[in-house]
Formats: C-alpha cells, structure tokens, sequence
C-alpha cells in the first residue's frame, strides 16, 4: 500500500500524464505538463525508483553543481499535485517522466496505485507524434479511448488499431482494465520541422485538454511563443522553393479534406472559447486565467480533417488526421491509440525522421531528435 504523506484530499482529480522519448514528437506532450505545473505551482509528491524501471546508460544521470557540491539528478518518473480554484475547482495529478526502459507491468501498476490512493476520476495521457501535416494550419489533435462508453459519451475516437506501441498505449490499456476512465489526446507536429520545441502543438494539446476537462489553463506566453515558431518556419519554407512546394501541397490536401468539419457546431465551440477568453472569471476555470488564447485563428482546432500522403516505407499506425505513423506515435486498439491509415509509414519521434524523398524534398531543418533506443517495455502489447 503507498502513503501519501502530506497530499490533501483532493477535488474531483484527474491524472494527466506524459512522457519524453517514443510518445512525444517535439517535446510537445512533456512541454504541455511542465507547463501545467509551472503555472499552477504542482509540487511534487512522490518520484519513482530510477533503479526500477532505467537503463542508466539509455537514459544516463546528470551531475551538477549545487553551493559547490556534487549533486546528481537520476532519470525518473515524479507525481505533482496542482490545485486549481474557480467556480468549479478541480485538483491535477501531474505525471511527468521518461519512457521507462524496462518493466513496463510494474511501471503502468505503480502509476495506477497512486492514482487509486488519490482518488483520480480519470487519467489523461498526452502524446505527440510525426505526420503529413503543413505548419501554417491548426495542429490536428486526436482523442481516443479503448473504452467504448466512454468514447460516446466524450466524444471520442473508439481506437482499432493492433500493432506496436509505446508507453503510452500501454498505459491507457492498463487503465482500461483497471477499470479506470482514460483518454489519450495526440498531436501531430510537422515531419519537416520536427526538432523540439514546437510550442503550437503544445499549446494545441492543452486546448484540447482544457476543453476535456472543464478547466481554463492559463497559457502564458504560449500563444505568443507558437506565432513566432510559425513565423520562423515560414521564413525557412520561403528560402527554399521545394519546401515551399511540399507545404502547399499539404496545405490543398488538409482544406480539401477539413470541408466538411467546418460545421455549425464546430464554429459555435470555437466561438464559444473565444468568449471566454476574453471574458476572464466567467469560464469553469474562474478567474485570473489568461486570455491570450482567443485571438488568433491558426491557435485554435476546430476540427479534424484526415489528410493521407501515401509514404510506403514500413507499415504502421496513423493517430490523427494528417498524420503518418510513426513510433513515437502511439499506436490504438488495444492500447488506446488513434486508428491505423493505409500507406502510413512509421517514424520515430526521438530518431532522424527524414520525409521520403518520392514524397517530399529535404527537410527546412534537421529532424533529428535523439537517437531511438529499443526498450523491453517496447515489444509488451
């Protein structure tokens, strides 16, 4: 049995989750809960054993000087508290690690013996992944749940997929029988400018959070940060005609394919948003909640289009609309992922993820991330 020594009972809590490596193109999901924890002060409740679940020389420890001692920080997965006020207050689990490189069983277990010692409602995992989709549009992000009830009373995509997966699917599968409501929220950064950060797919997986949840997240400086990265991008698209090309063609295929989204009642959420954004105090969040995020169209997601340039280098799952599969894309099904597309081909999100030359030209900038590395934890279904 875990105590929690200090934790106040918390409010209707619900665990958001997310992981560096495999699962998180960009630094997009892991970005979204630091974020989550900076702005509303989480403090950090519990760590988990790095001896457990770490290969030290996959994910090696850091030294660093602390009034001229040695200290050493050690790869590892630590739980914070946020408590968040309002009209309608509603506590945060926060979750923020590394994909573990063993021992996933026992991982995704001592995850869930915490959420049940707290109380958690629901758990909610953040992913990001590489795919077909141009940077000057909104940032596609997919909900999905292997829980059908769930799916339909959320709004939800029921996942299908079978094939491999990351810590990610493992993890909401583990909460499907477990009995624990669970929601994955993917986005798809760019495959052409996939180096970290990209703070408008952050940005993008917290409005999607924010609109699951009930609660208003200020956002800081993140409206501000992802029109800059836009505008960076654009002027490393514009000095090579290739690029330029490759972008408009994804541009054509993501309008033609969204068309239909542009229904009333995606307008009418968006509108909704909008008004309170720019109405502090009178949204679920109350007040004192930032209102940057309402003015500018590109910020904003009102749906979905599913765009798929065929890519045929290995088979593998597609997550949102837009997006090719890759590994650090979560797979669905069984795990929880979004659905599989045909032609889709796997790219990881922490390895140098090149677009197909028959498919697009040369990147604008370096994709590479960090080298992938295989897992035990990576062959579990």
């Amino acid at each position: 049995m875990i105590e929690l020594e200090g934790v106040p009972e918390l409010i209707d809590p619900v665990m958001v989750a997310a992981f560096e490596g495999w699962n998180d193109a960009g630094d997009a999901a892991s970005t979204a809960v630091a974020h989550l924890d900076r702005e509303w002060k989480g403090e950090v409740f519990a760590a988990l054993d790095a001896e457990d679940y770490y290969d030290f020389q996959v994910n090696r420890p850091t030294v660093f000087l602390e009034n001229g001692v040695r200290k050493i920080t050690w790869p590892t997965t630590r739980l914070s508290v946020v408590r968040v006020g309002g009209e309608k207050p509603r506590d945060l689990v926060l979750v923020r690690g590394i994909e573990p490189s063993m021992r996933w069983r026992s991982f995704c277990n001592e995850i869930l013996a915490f959420a049940h010692e707290l109380g958690v409602e629901m758990v909610v995992i953040l992913g990001a992944l590489l795919g077909d989709t141009p940077h000057t549009r909104p940032v596609p992000v997919s909900g999905v749940t292997s829980d059908p009830d769930l799916a339909r009373t959320m709004d939800l995509e029921e996942t299908r997929y079978e094939g491999p997966t990351g810590i990610v699917g493992i993890l909401q599968e583990a909460c499907t029988h477990a009995g624990v409501p669970a929601v994955s929220l993917w986005a798809a950064v760019p495959h052409y400018v996939s180096q970290p950060p990209n703070p408008k797919a952050t940005l993008a997986l917290l409005n999607r959070l924010e609109d699951l949840i009930g609660l208003r997240i200020p956002l800081g400086e993140l409206p501000e940060d992802a029109r800059a990265w836009q505008v960076g991008v654009d002027q490393l698209a514009a000095e090579d005609s290739e690029v330029a090309e490759y972008v408009q063609t994804l541009e054509e295929a993501r309008d033609t394919a969204e068309l239909p989204e542009a229904s009333g009642e995606a307008i009418a959420r968006e509108f909704e948003r909008y008004l309170q954004r720019r109405e502090p105090g009178t949204g679920p969040g109350g007040p004192g909640v930032a209102t940057e995020g309402g003015d500018s169209a590109f910020l904003r997601e009102t749906g979905s289009g599913r765009t798929r340039p065929p890519k045929p280098e290995q088979p593998g799952p597609e997550s949102v609309p837009g997006a090719e599969s890759v590994p650090g894309a979560e797979p669905a099904g069984e795990s929880g992922e979004p659905d599989a597309a045909e032609g889709s081909a796997e790219r990881p999100a922490d390895t140098d993820a090149a677009p197909d030359p028959d498919a697009a030209p040369d990147a604008v900038t370096e994709t590479g991330a960090e080298p992938d590395t295989d897992t035990d934890g990576g062959s579990e279904k």
